[in-house]
């Protein structure tokens, strides 16, 4: 039984363009990476902790040169731009005023910060296309799947887009058997965006924890604006910890932050060997 698999969350194309259209070769260069990112939060003797990442991020997209994210909210498909303007009445914007277009266009340019600016525009397409094309979402699950019937592991680290991910795929999957699930700045609970959306859906305004999950841990920076809320206790049932934290308020979202916090350290010393 291997040690632990990540699930990697939005942005990640780049690394299987990288590689040469290899998601093997994308897969190996996050792991490489995630293992430093841990090792500097853990700071034991083994520098290698990740079995494998479960790479998913080639079918969320059309197979172009390069990964590009629209330039404009007019540019973006209506898919994404209802995932961006439900995103936005998450943190309070465009709710009371008339001419959603112009609040939320406005809203980024004036209170968001390139680095946020960028997150969105590349969030609300990834997020906009699992949701609705459901052969791009069959795929990404059958992918993390794929990896953890393979490796078997302990732990399933999942990040950002790659919780929800995850998440329907441990449901799609009841054989699929995992002692750690750990979700980090997860956007599982984004009301009117994703949340409603899952599958499976909520009953009664409540998701549930996988039934082959023993045990499900939510860390959250209180300043990532994916995570909303970053508590998913109102959200879901069977969640056995959680822990809002403080990483960064301009690098709010990145898995080398969270993958990097002292957070992590109780919940995985258990299970490293």
């Amino acid at each position: 039984m291997g040690g632990i698999v990540g699930v990697h969350g939005i942005g990640k194309y780049k690394y299987y363009l990288e590689a040469g259209r290899s998601v093997p070769g994308a897969a190996e260069a996050m792991r490489l990476k995630w293992d430093r990112y841990l090792h500097l939060a853990l700071g034991a003797e083994s520098s290698a902790y990740f079995s494998e990442i479960a790479y998913f991020a080639h079918h969320l997209h059309a197979g172009g040169g390069r990964e590009t994210a629209p330039q404009s909210f007019a540019a973006m498909e209506s898919s994404a731009q209802q995932v961006l303007i439900g995103w936005a009445k998450n943190l309070g914007v465009g709710e009371h005023v008339t001419g959603v277009l112009k609040s939320v266009t406005g809203w980024l340019l004036t209170r968001l910060d390139s680095r946020s600016e960028a997150f969105a525009k590349l969030f609300a397409p990834e997020v906009a296309t699992y949701l609705t094309d459901q052969g791009k979402r069959e795929k990404s699950r059958a992918a993390v799947a794929d990896v953890i019937r393979r490796v078997r592991p302990k732990v399933v680290i999942a990040h950002s887009l790659g919780s929800v991910v995850t998440y329907e795929t441990l449901w799609a999957n009841p054989d699929l058997e995992v002692d750690l699930l750990l979700t980090l700045g997860s956007p599982l609970g984004m009301r009117n965006v994703i949340f409603e959306r899952l599958l499976p859906a909520p009953v009664n305004g409540r998701g549930e924890r996988p039934k082959g999950v023993k045990r499900w841990v939510n860390i959250a920076d209180k300043d990532d604006i994916a995570a909303i809320p970053p508590g998913l206790r109102d959200c879901f049932t069977g969640i056995d910890a959680e822990e809002l934290v403080n990483l960064d308020w301009i690098d709010f979202h990145t898995v080398e932050k969270y993958l990097g916090c002292p957070a992590l350290n109780p919940h995985l010393r258990p299970y490293l060997a």
